[in-house]
């Protein structure tokens, strides 16, 4: 098994925007073999708050993520965590019988965090009128990517070279794939074709309105290509309608993982702030508040002397 998700440390300060965290909120999941444990921000005030589910990389947690989450939630969104199976803080080992089925738990963990969102939001005290349940949006990184596509219409292709089930939720209107695994087949290592066999994906019914990030220096261990490997969902998916290229960012696209983080080869305060605004700014445009800050972002990066990274739309 690789690795977990590695991150930088970032310097980017955390917004002064007061917010509220609360964890863990425990869904009960007997056969699940292990409750489903979640963390939610939000911001103090406001009403009307979109809601974003955040899926952590392979081995990370709930408690992951801080540079995303204090930015979304201190801008306006409530941010929902689950813990997945993979987690280090489980410490569960390939050994486990549950193991081969780890990525079809976690699709089932996001749709339970959707199913008891007024479960979720309950545990702030004053946040389920505050609300707004008709705007959802997911988001994913790496592993998590592979995850939340699949409520975005994503399938993976079996044994038998037909994709599987069609896992689109009507209640997700739009999605963020950040350092998403592309398409499978023969540019896989060996290691990922007898350890993963999720990591082929189809993309032809991924309707759902989609930001695709990307670093184009982020070189897979587990695919034989280049880069470009994680901008296949933007390339080949219906609903991924825009794709934002992080100059020199590697996996961990800059440092999203954590404030202080060591494990990292790819460093940036100006990578993470162009992620988190930029993811932010998106979401507020698909989820009909406001395109505003996107237009922004987008003009902003093309008019810049030297840009840290790069929007092209379909």
């Amino acid at each position: 098994m690789p690795a977990p998700d590695t991150v930088a440390p970032s310097t980017v300060p955390a917004p002064t925007t007061a917010i509220i965290s609360v964890k863990p909120v425990v869904l009960p999941a007997p056969e699940r073999g292990d409750d489903l444990r979640v963390r939610v921000s939000a911001p103090a005030s406001g009403t009307g708050l979109p809601v974003v589910v955040l899926a952590h990389g392979f081995g990370l947690s709930m408690s992951s993520y801080d540079p995303l989450v204090d930015f979304w939630a201190a801008n306006g969104f409530v941010v929902i965590q689950p813990t997945f199976l993979d987690s280090l803080t489980l410490g569960i080992t390939p050994t486990d019988p549950r193991y081969p089925d780890i990525w079809r738990v976690r699709v089932q963990d996001v749709e339970r965090v959707l199913d008891e969102l007024d479960h979720i939001v309950a545990a702030v005290p004053g946040l389920s009128d505050r609300v707004d349940r008709d705007r959802i949006a997911v988001a994913g990184h790496s592993w998590g990517g592979q995850t939340v596509s699949m409520l975005l219409g994503a399938r993976v292709v079996g044994e038998d070279g037909q994709p599987g089930p069609d896992k689109t939720d009507p209640r997700v209107k739009a999605g963020l794939l950040l350092a998403t695994t592309g398409i499978g087949g023969e540019t896989l290592t060996p290691f990922a074709v007898e350890n993963f066999s999720f990591m082929s994906p189809d993309f032809d019914r991924l309707a759902t309105p989609a930001l695709v990030i990307a670093g184009d220096h982020d070189q897979s261990l587990l695919s034989t290509r280049g880069p470009d490997w994680f901008t296949d969902v933007y390339t080949y998916s219906p609903g991924a309608q825009s794709l934002l290229t992080v100059f020199g960012a590697e996996h961990s696209l800059g440092g999203i993982h954590g404030y202080n983080a060591k494990d990292t080869t790819d460093e940036s305060s100006e990578r993470v702030a162009l992620i988190r605004k930029a993811s932010w700014a998106y979401l507020r445009g698909a989820l009909g508040i406001d395109d505003t800050a996107w237009k922004q972002v987008r003009t902003e990066l093309a008019e810049a002397a030297d840009p840290v990274g790069r929007v092209d739309s379909k």
